[in-house]
């Protein structure tokens, strides 16, 4: 027997145990890597820090990669390392502490002779610890000890015994204890003090770049978008990952495998069911089955499926097992997903039947408990149609629909709703799934189904009778039905005394949904100040996601009733208010368009930033294709008909204005701006008369029809008729600038006509300078020739200069630039989103990149860089960078 250099006693050496069993040298060796094994950085440089605190721990669920992690970093060590993988015979201290002893010894960390060996297996003497300890102390070196499936070590006397080594060996000693569970050790102390490291299951998960590098090392290369789907679905789980690497390998299609393997029957169900499964009680087996049918779950819940009173205590040691059980907090817990799928499968395999009627008990006690997003899954999980389209309706809940940050996920789930599910309940939740699709005579049928089924059942609960009417209301919104939204309103104002306000609290978006469905209607009745009423209380509400949907729609609706109005300062700033709400809460992607887009664009036509409102149409029609209610129909088709007017398409603009929007009454404000619009497209063709008959008829309705027909009277050389049309307009009328702007320049056209060119021109000052504020550039570029002299010299040359003219703002518009002044000098104004776009170019960022940073579409930013290319004269991103620092752009 060799002689140590350091004491020159004869090491204490033993080949058995105390029982007088061979001791396995296979438990000393670090366990060998495969090929496949992928070297994590970022988990080896957390575990170098075991090396300055006495105790790490490595704790995650089996097959979590913990094993390999740290024989892959030992390996890498310069200090000696102690190796022992644990054994469930190791509860007795003295056969524990003789292989920790013969681990130290492989490790070749020489073990001095007084240590001495254990002489029983049930008992360790004190004085063995004790020199144990103060020879580790008093090395030079420290000794890195690793005990492997240390979870398998459950008695307290060996804990106490390792911590009481651990404390005294100071420096000499590093433990790192690899488990399932967490330690019998005082973990505590060690994170007060700060002596510890730990990783744990959710570190040990692999990212989506790690899990594509092991897949890559099995020969399978995979869009990252699968490789982020395998990750979720394994919640980045080793094994998981290893073995459907090793599975798809050896399927012709990898690919469709990943996509599409079934856990049940797999490599991944054996490892689960033998290592998890299998090593629990039945009793606990049976708890796992039974609530594997839920997505989350409570020990109350657990309780009512189980049918036991215990629930709590398997919980939680599951969870510290690391079982694949987690815990969400406030007692809340879920199971792996694949452990899940595995346990539904075998579930289903024991007990034929028995999946359904546990969801159907799931979704009972959900409701009860106020649960109800996931009692609704449960119930449609379990078929039962009925009671979960009653939970919608009895709950007032079928506003979510809607709104909310679910409407998407429910309609996604009542698709899936048995044709036999009949009934009021159902029939309304069909109504509202398909009106908030925009089919029309599917949601209509459906919806006068529940109403007769009402009908003849007199009775029917108040919630049940006021959801009827949610949809009643938007049903009429939807068709141009004025007289029946006010039915319906009426009708909910009253049914809404007889639910609980507790309930009504509970449920704000059905209120707003309400009004914004009645102020929309009241929109294309013309009723403007009563569709304000309404929908002022719907965008005045308090924020919240529930009502974010609602009041986006209601300050759209708000922004084209100023619009209407004339007003482009207060539209644009709710139509932008709108956007921002919209962005705040992350609606659906149809909250993209819709009516506040629409105001944006129009008021950038008045402005002639038609490239911009370009760009707001196209994107609206992309991200919502499907027909809107009777309003946005309208409004979309006269603007993109002011646009083709704007654009010199006079022919398009006239086809825009006989378009008809199906309603079931028509709208006079959406007939007067037809009449307006094909008024301007026949004055563009230089047709007098038929721009005369066209808006004529409908001149005394509304200020901006009867300037409309005064400028056909003067191009038809009738200005004395012009301004007879005007002075008789009502005084209560008070338009905003961009009808009395246009109003002023007939009257300056008119003045001038008649002789008066100080007249004219003082006028023309007077719009100038109401349109500056606006930037309201339109009405001047629609006033044709006899404008220019009058802008060219002056009071109105300074107002116009900037904005209108070549001046500090650096605008030109088309058409109007002034003789004296080289139009190469005049760089036309670059709009707020243009220049966005325009610096992020300086900074070198892709087409693709600008579209992600800005959250529009590749095809704005596109419209936007050609926009700037035409404005700075140029053709290259590099030749407008420079343009636009030349100019001090940038």
């Amino acid at each position: 027997m060799a002689v140590t250099e350091e004491t020159g006693a004869e090491p204490a050496s033993a080949s058995v145990d105390p029982t007088g069993d061979p001791l396995l040298r296979s438990r000393f060796a670090l366990p060998k890597r495969p090929a496949t094994f992928l070297r994590r950085a970022r988990l080896v440089r957390h575990l170098d820090q075991a090396l300055g605190t006495p105790l790490t721990m490595v704790n995650g669920a089996a097959g979590a990669g913990k094993t390999l992690l740290v024989a892959d970093w030992a390996a890498g060590l310069t200090e000696p390392v102690a190796w022992l993988t644990n054994d469930t015979a190791d509860q007795a201290p003295g056969i524990f502490w003789a292989y920790l002893l013969e681990a130290l010894r492989a490790a070749g960390v020489p073990v001095t002779g007084d240590v001495g060996c254990p002489a029983e297996a049930a008992h360790v003497d004190r004085r063995t610890l004790t020199r144990l300890a103060a020879d580790l102390e008093r090395r030079d070196h420290t000794t890195v000890v690793v005990l492997d499936e240390f979870d398998r070590v459950t008695s307290p006397e060996i804990a106490e015994q390792l911590q009481f080594v651990l404390h005294h060996a100071g420096r000499g000693m590093r433990l790192v204890l690899v488990s399932r569970t967490e330690p019998l050790l005082p973990l505590h102390r060690y994170r007060a003090s700060g002596e510890i490291t730990e990783i744990r299951n959710a570190e040990l998960a692999f990212t989506s770049e790690e899990a594509h590098e092991l897949l890559s090392r099995h020969g399978l290369h995979l869009p990252a978008g699968a490789v982020r789907a395998l990750v979720e679905r394994t919640q980045g789980w080793a094994a998981g990952l290893r073995l459907c690497a090793l599975a798809a390998g050896q399927s012709t299609d990898p690919h469709a495998y990943l996509k599409q393997f079934e856990t049940d029957h797999s490599a991944v169900a054996d490892f689960l069911l033998a290592e998890v499964l299998d090593r629990q009680t039945p009793g606990t087996q049976d708890l796992l089955l039974r609530i594997s049918v839920l997505d989350r779950c409570c020990p109350d819940l657990v309780n009512a499926l189980t049918l036991r009173t215990d629930a709590e205590p398997i919980l939680a040691a599951l969870q510290r097992e690391n079982a694949f059980v987690h815990y969400l907090g406030h007692s809340w817990y879920s199971l792996h997903p694949l452990f899940a799928e595995i346990l539904r499968a075998h579930l289903r395999e024991r007990f034929p039947g028995l999946e359904q009627e546990l969801r159907s008990r799931a979704a009972q006690w959900l409701r009860r408990s106020g649960a109800l997003p996931d009692a609704l899954v449960q119930g449609a999980a379990a078929d039962d149609w009925e009671f979960t389209a009653r939970v919608v309706v009895d709950d007032l809940a079928i506003g979510q629909l809607f709104t909310g940050l679910r409407s998407e996920e429910l309609s996604a789930l009542f698709a899936r709703m048995s044709p036999e599910a009949t009934g009021p309940a159902p029939d309304l939740v069909r109504a509202a799934r398909e009106l908030g699709r925009r089919d029309l005579e599917h949601g209509l049928a459906h919806l006068r189904q529940a109403e007769e089924e009402l009908g003849r059942d007199g009775s029917a609960p108040a919630p049940v009778r006021l959801s009827c009417a949610l949809l009643e209301a938007l049903a009429a919104r939807l068709t141009g039905s004025p007289g029946r939204a006010e039915r319906a309103a009426e009708q909910a104002r009253l049914l809404q005394r007889e639910v609980p306000g507790q309930l009504l609290d509970e449920h704000p978006e059905l209120t707003a949904l309400l009004l914004t469905h009645l102020g929309s209607a009241r929109l294309w009745a013309g009723r403007f100040d009563d569709a304000r009423a309404a929908l002022s209380a719907v965008a005045g509400s308090p924020d919240g996601a529930a009502t974010a949907l609602p009041r986006w729609e209601a300050l759209g609706h708000l922004a084209l009733i100023d619009y209407l109005n004339g007003w482009l300062g207060p539209a644009e700033h709710k139509a932008l208010a709108a956007a921002a709400q919209a962005e705040r809460y992350s609606l659906p992607r149809r909250s993209r368009s819709g009516i506040g887009p629409l105001v944006l664009a129009a008021v950038l036509i008045d402005r002639d930033e038609l490239d911009e409102a370009q760009a707001l149409l196209d994107e609206a029609a992309v991200s919502h294709p499907l027909a809107e209610d009777p309003v946005v129909r309208a409004g979309l088709t006269l603007t993109r008909g002011r646009l083709f007017l704007a654009r010199g398409d006079a022919r398009a603009a006239l086809a825009a204005a006989d378009a008809t929007v199906p309603a079931a009454v028509s709208s006079p404000w959406a007939e007067d701006h037809a009449a307006l619009l094909a008024s301007a497209a026949h004055l563009a063709q230089g047709h007098p008369e038929p721009a005369r008959q066209a808006v004529e008829k409908v001149a005394h309705h509304r200020r901006a029809c009867a300037v409309e027909a005064a400028r056909a009277r003067l191009a038809a050389g009738r200005p004395e008729g012009a301004l007879d049309l005007l002075d008789g307009l009502p005084e209560n009328d008070r338009p905003g600038p961009a009808v009395t702007v246009r109003a002023t320049l007939v009257r300056a056209r008119a003045a001038l006509d008649t002789g008066d060119p100080t007249t004219a021109r003082r006028l023309v000052a007077r719009a100038l300078l109401d349109g500056r504020r606006e930037q309201l550039r339109r009405p001047f570029l629609e006033a044709g020739p006899w404008i220019r002299p009058l802008l060219s010299t002056g009071r109105p040359r300074e107002l116009a200069a900037g904005w209108l003219l070549p001046g500090p703002g650096r605008y030109r518009a088309p058409g109007l630039a002034a003789p004296d002044r080289p139009p190469e000098l005049a760089v036309e104004e670059l709009s707020a989103r243009e220049r966005d776009v325009l610096r992020r170019v300086a900074e070198m960022m892709s087409t693709e990149e600008i579209a992600a940073d800005l959250h529009v579409s590749v095809n704005t930013v596109k419209t936007h860089l050609k926009s700037i290319y035409r404005k700075l004269a140029v053709t290259r991103r590099g030749d407008a960078v420079r343009r636009a620092r030349e100019r001090r752009l940038l």
